[in-house]
């Protein structure tokens, strides 16, 4: 199945009043778990790598173009439909390379920013992107950061989301509606009002991110209130090193020296990266049957 755009996944999703997950990888064995999990349940899913939490010098030097090659070409082998995003790049050059790189979808990290700066940095993606037939993702309203409290939230102001659609042509727009980015317990407060006049002022599928700590109960009122698309990164990771770490601890248990080849690399059952892939692919598969994807790659 050939790569599909973020639209039109989305458009899907809406229409069939469910959400498709972006489930944030970092490597060639996260990237394989979340399309195992896709293509195990059925679901349409959205592979991809982000900008926000990787070392920059690395993204700089050669990552972006070395992570959108494995991203695409796990989507070109898709079972099921498979858009490419690159999220939250923090840097116009980044987004370039991405785009020249194949991935469909970028998103610069750019919500910090006052609304004229972030509505001309928006605007100025939009142009670059839509020549490639790329869609662009951006964010108005800023989240609160669950891993340093002196970052603040700032909620998204329906009328300025409208505003920011309308002048910058965004094809999706994440929002701030108590949702917190990297948090690694516990549920976010949500605002569901706030998302529901946001969802009547604008005409394009609205994400959330800080998909980790969305509170599930929440999730079904999100869809009907124009949520197309959850951000999960976090809880993916906190997976991967428990997998890993409980891999190894066994493995140390062991009498003798382990074969290294057997538990670095070798994509069998000892191989540790292996059991830390096998718990992303367990939490991706209950993500997307609790967003409703799950079954729906065919519809």
């Amino acid at each position: 199945m050939s790569i599909v755009s973020m639209p039109e996944l989305l458009a899907r999703a809406q229409q069939d009043k469910y959400a498709v997950g972006y489930f944030e990888a970092w490597d060639q064995y996260s990237l394989e778990a979340v399309l195992e999990a896709a293509e195990e349940c059925g679901s349409p899913t959205i592979l991809g790598f982000g900008g926000a939490v990787a070392n920059q010098a690395w993204l700089d030097r050669h990552g972006v173009e070395e992570l959108a090659a494995l991203a695409r070409c796990l989507a070109e082998r898709s079972t099921v439909p498979a858009a490419v995003l690159f999220n939250e790049a923090r840097t116009f050059n980044q987004i370039e390379r991405g785009l020249r790189a194949g991935c469909n979808t970028v998103m610069l990290d750019s919500s910090h920013m006052p609304f004229d700066e972030n509505l001309a940095w928006t605007r100025k993606v939009v142009e670059v992107a839509h020549p490639f037939e790329a869609a662009v993702e951006a964010e108005l309203g800023h989240l609160a950061d669950g891993s340093d409290p002196s970052v603040q939230a700032s909620g998204t102001d329906p009328q300025e989301a409208a505003r920011f659609v309308e002048q910058s042509g965004v094809d999706a727009l994440a929002v701030s509606i108590g949702n917190v980015h990297i948090l690694s317990t516990g549920e976010a407060a949500i605002d569901l009002e706030l998302l529901e006049r946001i969802h009547s002022a604008v005409r394009v599928p609205l994400v959330i991110h800080g998909g980790t700590g969305f509170p599930p109960s929440a999730i079904r009122a999100a869809i009907d209130h124009g949520v197309a698309k959850f951000n999960v990164g976090t809880r993916l990771k906190q997976a991967y090193l428990a997998g890993v770490h409980a891999a190894l601890t066994t493995l140390m248990a062991l009498p003798g020296r382990p074969n290294v080849h057997n538990v670095v690399g070798s994509r069998g059952e000892e191989d540790v990266f292996n059991q830390g892939k096998a718990r992303i692919k367990a939490e991706v598969i209950a993500l997307m049957r609790l967003y409703g994807s799950a079954g729906m790659a065919n519809t």
